[in-house]
């Protein structure tokens, strides 16, 4: 067996890496992606969300009620991202990432609002979901997004469950340190980059004066955090969207 892992390990060092670009966010089933060093590389907001405390959840429920409290959360996650255009890729145990493939401002914005969608639906009083839920347990949880360019390839063996794909590019582990450092009720982090990119919508929360004049409120703080050895800023929001 060693024999045979050394002359794949040398196979792939010493054979050149290829790419090519791609408009869709590859899936698993991608016949272009072939275990060989070749991988897809797309455009996209990348919107990742790890659920808080899973440990104590089983500490207070039973195996079957966590696997419920997991699906209801998942579910709402998926269904609402899809919505926005979100491609759901790489379930993770309590995690998963969200891919909103494009360059343009509204596909920014709409990863934002997905987050701000699944706050209000998973943690707001104001929504019946999140009231069902909190007869069991309170969810709660931490979104990192961030835009680059995403290199896609195929890794593991032939076989349904000996392979995946992995996502490499800076904003996948930067949206990842962003959902880290999030802590209720800032649920939602975002990169610079993002924040200077979104409509005014997902930016400013609007409101009147008693005279009828328009008042934008920024619904972001800005704060430093290090990422690769170096102090950058984010933003962070408390803010949520309605969804009806």
């Amino acid at each position: 067996m060693i024999t045979d892992i050394f002359s794949k390990v040398k196979s792939i060092l010493d054979t050149r890496f290829e790419s090519e670009g791609t408009t869709a966010v590859p899936d698993i089933d991608n016949t272009k992606l072939t275990f060989g060093n070749f991988g897809l590389e797309f455009d996209a907001t990348l919107l990742y969300i790890d659920m808080r405390k899973s440990t104590l959840l089983l500490s207070k429920h039973n195996r079957s009620t966590v696997a419920k409290i997991h699906m209801c959360f998942f579910h709402s996650v998926v269904k609402i991202a899809s919505s926005l255009g979100g491609d759901v890729r790489s379930f993770n145990g309590d995690s998963l990432l969200v891919f909103f493939q494009g360059n343009t401002k509204q596909t920014l914005s709409n990863a934002v609002k997905a987050a701000m969608h699944i706050k209000f639906v998973l943690m707001n009083r104001e929504s019946s979901v999140n009231d069902l839920l909190n007869k069991y347990s309170q969810i709660d949880f931490g979104i990192g997004i961030d835009y680059d360019t995403i290199l896609a390839t195929k890794v593991g063996i032939s076989g349904l469950n000996n392979r995946d794909l992995i996502w490499v590019g800076n904003s996948v582990n930067k949206a990842v340190k962003l959902s880290d450092i999030c802590n209720s009720p800032n649920n939602i982090a975002i990169s610079s980059y993002v924040y200077g990119n979104l409509i005014d919508s997902v930016k400013y929360y609007l409101t009147k004066d008693v005279w009828g004049n328009e008042i934008k409120t920024d619904m972001w703080n800005k704060a430093l955090f290090q990422f690769n050895g170096k102090l950058e800023y984010y933003y962070y929001t408390s803010y949520y969207w309605t969804l009806v």
